[in-house]
């Protein structure tokens, strides 16, 4: 059954946000896509019934459209993050004030529910810019919608995801993947679908608030992640440890590389920051059993969107 309520997705037309707005749909809500390029995200018109989603042009670093994405909105979803600047997508006008336009807007607007996408690591102190502007932007978040719900998530996949394919496609070419700082920092991988179900559930139980951080089942090292994906593409490399300082200035290169028009870097000194640290969720934290999902695992999802890395894809035989 089709309800009245809008339900405003920020960033609606990228990977999680793709996840997302079906999750919305099938709970019957109006879905309204903001994005910078409508015209290129006609497809997600066809995601639920005749009407239910509709894409609006909106850009978080101008307060205007934001305005008239979320006017009539019942609940907002805040997706819009980057893993790497360039040009003018910068982590403090995106992550920071982008997070504060919105919620200000949705504030302005008599919204009733508000959903922030941050992430675990989220630290106003941290010496990696990305999750310094993702702690500023909950701080902007809280302050305009105190009864705001922030999702942290770990490492999300997913058949587009940018980790597990990532390196699985490196596997096809490279004799060997670098472990940076010998690959001991720990991961608890989330599937998007349950990042989706997630938001699906805050948006509806108006009795969800405040801060959940959202990891599978189970924790992995760096190491063990690539150790999983070479096993599942049946391609054997080497697994090279390499000092973080080295990895910094493999960072740097890549950064000047990425000067190049259209040329984007396949590694920062940012993330070489943030893959210092743990990615697991808090002791203390609430997480995503307490919103009443079981989480899959990446055992019974990965292997079905790496086989094309295979050999021979669907048709290889694993040795």
């Amino acid at each position: 059954m089709l309800r009245e309520d809008m339900i405003t997705v920020f960033g609606g037309s990228g990977f999680v946000g793709r996840y997302v707005v079906r999750a919305l749909v099938k709970k019957g809500y109006r879905v309204r896509v903001a994005t910078r390029r409508p015209h290129l995200a006609l497809d997600m018109k066809v995601t639920g019934v005749v009407g239910q989603v509709e894409l609006m042009q909106a850009n978080v670093r101008n307060p205007a459209s934001v305005a008239r994405a979320v006017a009539g909105a019942h609940g907002v979803v805040n997706l819009v993050g980057i893993l790497a600047e360039g040009g003018k997508q910068r982590f403090a006008s995106l992550q920071a004030k982008g997070a504060q336009n919105i919620a200000e807007a949705a504030a302005e607007a008599g919204v009733e529910r508000f959903v922030q996408i941050s992430a675990i690591g989220a630290d106003a102190d941290s010496a990696s810019r990305y999750a310094a502007t993702k702690a500023q932007g909950e701080a902007a978040v809280k302050a305009a919608f105190p009864g705001a719900v922030i999702l942290r998530p770990s490492i999300i996949f997913g058949t587009e995801d940018e980790f597990f394919n990532r390196f699985a496609n490196m596997a096809r070419y490279a004799p060997a993947l670098p472990l940076p700082g010998g690959g001991k920092m720990k991961m608890q991988p989330v599937f998007v679908g349950d990042v989706a179900a997630s938001v699906a559930t805050a948006i509806e139980n108006t009795a969800i608030s405040g801060v959940y951080e959202l990891g599978g089942p189970r924790t992995y090292t760096y190491k063990e992640l690539m150790e999983f994906i070479l096993k599942t593409i049946d391609r054997p490399r080497f697994l090279v440890p390499v000092p973080m300082f080295a990895m910094s200035l493999i960072g740097l290169a890549a950064e000047i590389a990425a000067i190049i028009p259209f040329v984007q870097p396949v590694l920062t000194r940012d993330q070489v920051t943030l893959l210092g640290e743990d990615n697991v969720v808090a002791s203390d934290a609430h997480g995503i059993g307490d919103l009443g999902i079981t989480p899959e695992t990446i055992e019974s999802i990965v292997p079905v969107y790496l086989e094309r890395y295979r050999r021979n894809g669907q048709f290889h035989e694993m040795a």
